[in-house]
């Protein structure tokens, strides 16, 4: 039986009190808990029940319902890999009047990926840890006592870095606060720097302490480790591109190698699952690529709403472009300029299902599809099955908010990114030791040699050869201030994390934030070469006169006129696309509300607003 589809189920039930007899008492709850050490915190079962109500925040994998939030494709859906018609969604331009929450609400926001300004989830953490250490300690094990206080450490990090994420600076309370004490209640910002030092002590606690087994779909040593190689990665990153603490950039950077290497010496993980099935599988148990997931069973009303979205016939609204589609690396490894496959240097669907790496035929339909902006229509979380049912009924799997495919929460692939990424800038910058082609084998090649499912082999879909550390690609898209190994290295990310929910964070941390200006690239308002007489006829109306148009090779863009069919081939254009407004470095991170500032205020303390704002 499955643990963690029972872990969702009630913790949606633990959210309200239960009346007990006296003939209960003396049971530890099933699904609630009341913090009173009389009938609470009486062992571990009760501290289990605790910890659970902190998995679907954390670990939502593709969210409930209709509800996105850190789901991927329809949360996290702004960022450079996509354009929708229209003007494109805009950057934050003026300070909100509020922003904050004091809720265990998602609080999400899109264009920060991540939480608003919300600290419950940091008081529940410390709740946590003072709990496990005043009251349950003296009745459990020692082992057990420090593998509770890592997970609930584990958690406070979790929150910690991604509030650093958004915000930058923020308070930081390592303690449950007395609402009498304002003087700390109201205390100003504490420098990134403080705070993520806090959480690196956090996380060397938690991988010093935490259980490497507690049972299946439970936190333990290794998709702790999975999480601790994501966080340090970034912060490390956002340090050293803007160039502050030299020697945090190598303690964050150096602790992501030392978190990934203790997940890859696992030889229980390993690259053994076909691209699709990671993604649209009903269950994902076994899959050795996978470190932790979430599980849906319509049975316990656990389902999701993401693979409808991924069916061919609904719309996300923003779609795969061509800059995206210019990123995937061709099966002999080289860019498209560059590459040997016969006709790599073209963008049309059947050409690109064959050429390109397997990632993308795993990823797209093989068809143009007028339900996507750019016609290239992403189905990434659908099976291909679900696909067949375009122009039908769709089963309950594949429509509305029905779906039970199980979701990836942390995967095998992400960690061996982010490790031979912290590597690789170690290296080139700080004196570690030299990248090996033994590291690449271990990484982007091992993620390259994944097996083929049947159905793409049956498409003369191949995989993609080997990278070679003493022939890199050549990219001529490559920006002058990225060394070639960390260019394949991104280029590795964002073909593995298309639609998931990197992207975004990834040009934060990269300091690349303007690569979302599409006024750099005409290529953003573009979608796949298009036969539109052959392939999508249907375009061609007297409704759609002077609204569907094309690109053609040498940059003239053709307009259907009603009388002109045989011209519309080239590029899609996307129907009135337009960039977004202009931003600034300011956007990297988040203001705080004015609500907020006056809160402060108004009691006699100051709040700091963000840098820029």
């Amino acid at each position: 039986m499955n643990n963690y589809k029972y872990i969702f189920g009630f913790c949606i039930a633990s959210l309200f009190f239960v009346s007990c007899n006296k003939d209960l008492l003396d049971r530890p709850p099933l699904t609630s808990y009341i913090d009173d050490p009389s009938k609470f915190w009486r062992g571990e079962d009760d501290i289990r029940m605790f910890a659970n109500g902190f998995y679907t925040n954390y670990f939502n994998g593709y969210g409930q319902s209709f509800t996105w939030d850190y789901a991927p494709a329809m949360g996290y859906n702004f960022n450079d890999d996509v354009t929708g018609k229209n003007v494109q969604s805009n950057f934050e331009s003026t300070i909100p009047s509020s922003r904050g929450s004091s809720s265990e609400g998602a609080a999400w926001m899109s264009q920060y990926a991540g939480p608003t300004w919300d600290f419950a989830w940091v008081r529940k953490a410390n709740l946590f840890i003072n709990r496990v250490d005043s009251v349950a300690k003296p009745k459990i094990t020692d082992e057990a006592y420090k593998h509770w206080s890592a997970v609930a450490r584990f958690f406070r990090g979790y929150e910690y870095a991604r509030l650093v994420s958004v915000f930058g600076d923020v308070p930081y309370f390592d303690k449950v606060i007395s609402e009498t004490d304002l003087p700390t209640l109201y205390k100003d910002r504490d420098s990134r720097g403080v705070v993520m030092d806090k959480v690196y002590d956090d996380f060397k606690y938690v991988l010093a302490n935490i259980r490497t087994n507690d049972g299946a779909q439970y936190l333990n040593q290794y998709i702790a480790a999975a999480f601790i190689s994501r966080f340090m990665l970034f912060e490390g990153t956002y340090e050293h591109y803007r160039g502050m603490d030299v020697a945090r950039v190598q303690k964050y950077l150096q602790f992501a190698v030392d978190a990934a290497a203790i997940v890859m010496s696992n030889p229980a993980y390993k690259f053994s699952s076909d691209f699709k099935a990671l993604f649209a599988s009903d269950n994902l148990a076994g899959n050795p690529e996978v470190l932790l997931y979430r599980a849906y069973d319509a049975s316990l009303q656990v389902t999701h709403s993401i693979g409808s979205y991924s069916n061919g016939t609904e719309t996300d609204g923003v779609d795969g472009n061509l800059v995206l589609m210019k990123s995937f690396i061709a099966t002999d490894g080289q860019n498209w300029q560059n590459s040997t496959v016969p006709n790599a240097a073209s963008f049309s669907m059947a050409d690109l299902i064959k050429t390109r790496d397997p990632r993308f035929e795993a990823s797209f339909i093989d068809k143009v599809n007028p339900a996507s902006a750019t016609l290239l229509y992403q189905y990434k979380f659908a099976s291909r099955d679900a696909i067949t049912y375009i122009g039908k009924t769709y089963p309950a799997a594949w429509g509305s908010n029905t779906n039970t495919s199980d979701a990836p929460v942390i995967r095998l692939a992400e960690v061996v990114l982010n490790w031979i990424e912290a590597k690789a800038i170690l290296a080139q910058n700080y004196g570690g030791p030299a990248v090996t082609q033994a590291d690449l084998d271990k990484s982007i090649n091992a993620i390259r040699d994944r097996p083929l499912d049947a159905a793409a082999a049956a498409k003369g879909v191949q995989k993609t050869a080997h990278l070679q550390l003493a022939s890199l690609p050549n990219d001529p898209a490559r920006d002058v201030d990225v060394p070639a190994l960390i260019w394949e290295i991104r280029r590795e990310r964002r073909m593995e994390f298309a639609f998931e929910g990197f992207r975004l964070l990834d040009l934060k941390r990269w300091k690349k934030l303007n690569y979302m200006d599409y006024s750099t690239n005409a290529d953003y308002f573009l979608g796949p070469w298009v036969n539109i007489p052959a392939e999508l006829p249907t375009a061609l109306t007297t409704a759609t006169k002077g609204t569907v148009k094309v690109k053609k090779a040498d940059g003239s863009i053709v307009t259907w006129d009603g009388t002109n069919a045989s011209a519309m081939v080239g590029f899609w254009v996307v129907q009135n696309g337009q960039n977004r407004l202009g931003f600034s470095d300011k956007n990297y991170l988040s203001p705080v509300g004015t609500q907020q500032i006056n809160e402060y205020k108004n009691k006699g303390f100051t709040l700091t607003q963000t840098t820029g704002w």
